[in-house]
């Protein structure tokens, strides 16, 4: 097959709508169930570009959650501790596999951004991560491939019309890529840069010291940068993002958006939220709600007389301001990747409130001497990669 035809484009007003291979071949992918739409399709190819890369990259089974052409989440398949796999609400799953955990900490770092998202898998999609999917509202998923079960599974979402695409694994587009805007013709070549450890080799800090895990960590921030809509700034701890600043026109607003995600996903396993009591049966939905509007400035939404008897057995407690940081102090080992130059120290100081040790980005700013004096003065360690990492 070499083309499909699309319902509408991004808006329902844009027909006809579309997808074909310039080149006459056929298509690299199979829809198994359901009708994707444009930007399904836009982030089903994106998002499998970018677990592949993780893949390749780390050697574990990768998945990302994405919403309107960028990231929301994006982790490998390491095990989930005990706290993790409570807040992420898959605690009563049995044992999950690599997969599955992989899933389940790219859709659980930003549970609100990935409400309705697309998943991309690199591995074939087994039951635990089907059974995971299953629960969470979702538009669609692509894979290499589906076991029998799983495949079973999905097909049950939305009363059958889940969109479930396979995708040829070995499939390698051109190395020039084509879009337009405005009817003229784009054209450039495929950005087919590799990320690997030898991008944290100049190390301008005094602090040089880059652990395994950071590397991985590193990694995974840059790599999920890689498909973030610009400009972009990723947080990743664990093996797994915690904190997406996409589509800023300021890098320092990049650093904060996603440093507050990153604050929110740590908060989130802080004992005053793991013991809140919520009252039975209360939706997945409402539940993320409620605790994002009490961790945040808006509190007594949820807790004024009236409210909280909506979403409490137990009216809690104000988390206040400074019990906030004393947690988030705790908070260590992050790490922070940029797709562009850090222009100005601003975004050092912002970034060690929210435990980060250790920074890629591209450097190249005329004042990277301020940048790195600001890590200095936090024992940060920071790579130059000389690498950026626009995407649009």
């Amino acid at each position: 097959m070499n083309e499909l035809e699309l319902k509408y484009g991004c808006n329902p007003n844009q027909k006809p709508s579309r997808i074909f291979m310039e080149n006459g071949k056929d298509l690299p992918i199979e829809v198994l169930n359901g009708r994707p739409g444009y930007i399904n399709f836009m982030d089903a190819f994106n998002g499998w570009q970018l677990v592949k890369e993780l893949k390749a990259a780390t050697g574990y089974p990768a998945a990302t959650s994405f919403k309107h052409v960028s990231p929301a989440g994006a982790a490998i398949g390491l095990p989930l501790t005990d706290t993790l796999a409570k807040i992420y609400w898959v605690d009563d799953l049995g044992e999950l596999s690599p997969l599955a955990c992989a899933y389940a900490r790219a859709r659980g770092a930003d549970r609100m951004s990935s409400y309705g998202d697309f998943i991309a898998l690199s591995d074939v999609c087994d039951v635990p991560t089907a059974k995971i999917i299953q629960r969470e509202v979702s538009d669609g998923v692509i894979a290499p491939g589906y076991t029998d079960e799983a495949l079973e599974i999905l097909k049950s979402k939305r009363k059958g019309t889940y969109n479930i695409i396979k995708i040829d694994e070995n499939y390698m587009p051109e190395p020039l890529e084509r879009k337009q805007v405005y009817g003229i013709t784009f054209e450039q070549g495929r950005n087919e840069l590799v990320i690997n450890d030898e991008l944290f080799a100049n190390m301008p800090t005094a602090n040089k010291y880059l652990p395994e895990s950071a590397k991985h960590d590193l990694a995974i921030a840059l790599i999920t940068l890689k498909y973030t809509q610009s400009n972009s700034v990723a947080y990743a701890c664990g093996g797994q993002a915690i904190g997406i600043g996409a589509g800023q026109q300021s890098r320092i607003h990049c650093t904060r958006l996603a440093g507050q995600k990153a604050d929110n996903w740590y908060l989130r396993q802080s004992p005053q939220v793991m013991n809140l009591q919520f009252v039975d049966d209360i939706r997945r939905a409402d539940r993320d709600n409620t605790i994002d509007l009490y961790i945040g400035d808006d509190y007594m939404d949820v807790l004024a007389e009236g409210e909280w008897q909506k979403w409490f057995k137990v009216k809690p407690e104000v988390f206040t301001r400074e019990a906030k940081r004393e947690w988030l102090d705790t908070m260590k080992g992050v790490s922070l990747g940029s797709d562009a130059f850090f222009p100005f120290g601003d975004n050092i100081e912002r970034a060690h409130k929210s435990g980060v040790e250790y920074i890629a980005q591209p450097g190249g700013s005329i004042r990277d001497d301020n940048v790195i004096e600001t890590c200095d003065k936090y024992n940060i360690a920071m790579a130059f990669t000389g690498i950026r990492l626009f995407h649009h």
